[in-house]
């Protein structure tokens, strides 16, 4: 009788190799995780202000715990904040539609349009420069005709 392959169990055949990676805390020989020293514990953030995972940061699971503790004390003591705010650009929903269907041009109605009370600097701006524009081409065209008239 044959053997059956087993699934699932004992190492796979062809697993990923990867170097695991050396923690910081390994690097600059760092004996005590202090939570007053904000630039190493900033090293183990995200840019959101989250706790980089283990795998990602490559400290051992001890590092791990005492990194954690000492960023959670930090901003208890506000030296460290607990989520940043990112700009980010508007992004469409459900095939770039709105809730009410797309009607509206992709505005939505929560906010008010950006450009409300500049409407009326815009205007008064643009009357003088309309007004500048056609002195000009009335002074030019009075020019061409008295240069004909000359010659």
């Amino acid at each position: 009788m044959a053997k059956k392959p087993q699934r699932g169990r004992g190492k796979p055949e062809n697993p990923r190799k990867y170097k695991k990676k050396t923690s910081p805390l390994v690097i600059e020989k760092v004996e005590y995780v202090d939570y007053k020293d904000v630039d190493l514990l900033s090293r183990f953030m995200s840019d959101r202000a989250k706790i980089r995972n283990m795998r990602v940061s490559g400290n051992n699971r001890q590092q791990q715990l005492e990194i954690a503790n000492a960023i959670k004390i930090a901003r208890e003591m506000a030296l460290l904040p607990y989520a940043r705010r990112v700009a980010s650009t508007g992004r469409p929903g459900r095939g770039g539609r709105d809730r009410d269907g797309g009607r509206d041009g992709g505005r939505d109605d929560r906010r008010p349009p950006r450009d409300e009370g500049r409407d009326s600097q815009t205007d008064g701006a643009a009357t003088s420069t309309d007004e500048a524009d056609t002195s000009v081409a009335d002074d030019a065209s009075t020019e061409t005709t008295t240069d004909e008239s000359e010659a």
